[in-house]
């Protein structure tokens, strides 16, 4: 099971687990795995101390870091933070604001407290933005690699992560993608296809993962989008993935830092409950579809705005329905795969990495079988 990139990261399995939750990374990791913690959210104060405790917490193990610098997104090209942010805010039309809080009022989700702020902020999802976070992972050794989440990072980005000896890599959904990253030199690539969590587009990972590795060449690709199972990691070395990366199967783990009623719902939905939809980011995303996708879906509604601007739209709900989840659950933010139909139980993080493994060794026997 073990890949080039495991020698170049010093990891035990090619195993990636993306996670907002830093427990969820520390036992990744600790189990032979490499957790990845995803920061989009977080200011930079945040998250050092985020990184300070999986510092202390994973041992001597590697780690890596999620941030999100789109491709393309409304004010490219302002530098600073604050500019950027009251630049945005003036663009949001205080149509969709006024949309956005009755939806909420109309399921009864109480508002946070005034003392809280204004939810209408940026925490990553731009290059002003994010650039901060990177230059904190970059202040901690055991972060190892950084991956961008949505389209190729900038140039500076780029040099300085490679320069500090890291490895830098980011999603793609399409063979063009993975071209415009791998000729901006990032060291792997990792192939979503359409039924992964969060972001993707919209071709299915066994059409999409071969078109992305006849394109890259050398460079190694991870395969991401609906991975559950030691099979699928197996299928996907098998057409010459280095890796796996996946979401999802870590947010139903006992150390996943969810409301309880969140949580719960993953459990009961099916692969058929989830779909593709821009109203909480701006770019089509998977999640549960719940009254506020529906919402933002009818033709009467207003048209979800560009990145960032969504965001700042639904923060508000965002922040809400963690608070609040019991009382949100028919319009929280809940992203995830279709593999949601096959996270069925709670289970700790490290048990999850072994019984990939596991599960991965009887594939390859059964394969083995069947050619002997």
């Amino acid at each position: 099971m073990r890949t080039p990139i495991c020698d170049r990261l010093g990891i035990e399995f090619p195993i990636f687990a993306f996670t907002h939750c830093r427990d969820v990374v520390a036992a990744v990791s600790k189990a032979g795995g490499l957790g990845v913690l995803g920061v989009v959210g977080i200011t930079p104060e945040q998250m050092k101390i985020e990184l300070d405790w999986i510092d202390a917490h994973v041992g001597d193990k590697p780690y890596g870091v999620d941030v999100v610098i789109p491709g393309k997104y409304e004010g490219m090209g302002e530098t600073d933070p604050d500019q950027l942010a009251d630049q945005l805010r003036a663009m949001v039309p205080q149509e969709h604001l006024a949309f956005a809080s009755k939806v909420l009022a109309d399921h009864g989700v109480p508002e946070l407290p005034a003392e809280e702020g204004n939810s209408m902020k940026l925490l990553g999802w731009t290059e002003a933005t994010a650039t901060p976070q990177v230059l904190e992972a970059l202040k901690h050794d055991k972060v190892r690699l950084i991956a961008n989440a949505l389209g190729t990072p900038p140039a500076e980005i780029v040099r300085e992560i490679q320069s500090s000896g890291r490895l830098i890599g980011a999603l793609c959904g399409s063979p063009e993608q993975a071209r415009r990253h791998v000729e901006a030199g990032l060291d792997f690539v990792i192939a979503q296809g359409g039924e992964g969590g969060g972001h993707t587009g919209d071709v299915g990972s066994i059409v999409l993962w071969p078109q992305v590795i006849a394109t890259v060449g050398d460079t190694p690709m991870l395969a991401a989008g609906g991975i559950g199972s030691g099979g699928q990691i197996a299928a996907a070395l098998a057409m010459g993935a280095q890796g796996a990366w996946s979401g999802s199967l870590w947010l139903t783990t006992e150390e996943a830092d969810l409301p309880p009623a969140q949580k719960q719902q993953l459990l009961e939905k099916s692969s058929r409950d989830t779909v593709r939809s821009k109203s909480f980011t701006g770019k089509p995303c998977r999640m549960i579809r719940n009254d506020w996708t529906d919402a933002w879906d009818r033709a009467d509604s207003p048209d979800p705005l560009p990145m960032p601007l969504q965001y700042m739209v639904s923060g508000d709900c965002v922040a809400r329905g963690s608070r609040y989840a019991d009382k949100a659950t028919d319009v929280m933010f809940n992203p995830v795969g279709q593999v949601v139909g096959q996270m069925t139980r709670v289970r700790k993080a490290g048990d999850v990495v072994r019984e990939l493994v596991e599960e991965y060794i009887d594939a390859v026997d059964r394969l083995n079988n069947y050619a002997g």
